[in-house]
């Protein structure tokens, strides 16, 4: 039962992940893009304070890769494998 609900919990976490990005994408122009993922990692550091965490490295580091080519690239090569 745990193992179901996990599974369960970790694919709502991707489907709002993958939303997110979307939104980005949308809406961020490109360059601001790479510079909202460098500082959202590099509040990701700080994860001690409440309200940054280790959540935002991540998602800085996906923010990030919509605008760097060779990080995109390693991705879809690695989710193709899968």
């Amino acid at each position: 039962m745990n193992v179901t609900l996990a599974r369960l919990d970790w694919s709502r976490w991707k489907a709002r992940a993958r939303r997110i990005l979307v939104r980005v994408r949308q809406r961020v122009p490109p360059g601001l893009r790479l510079l909202l993922g460098i500082v959202l990692m590099i509040g990701g550091v700080f994860a001690v304070l409440p309200v940054l965490g280790l959540w935002m490295l991540p998602l800085g580091f996906a923010v990030a890769a919509l605008d760097i080519r060779s990080i995109r690239q390693w991705l879809q090569r690695r989710k193709r494998r899968r």
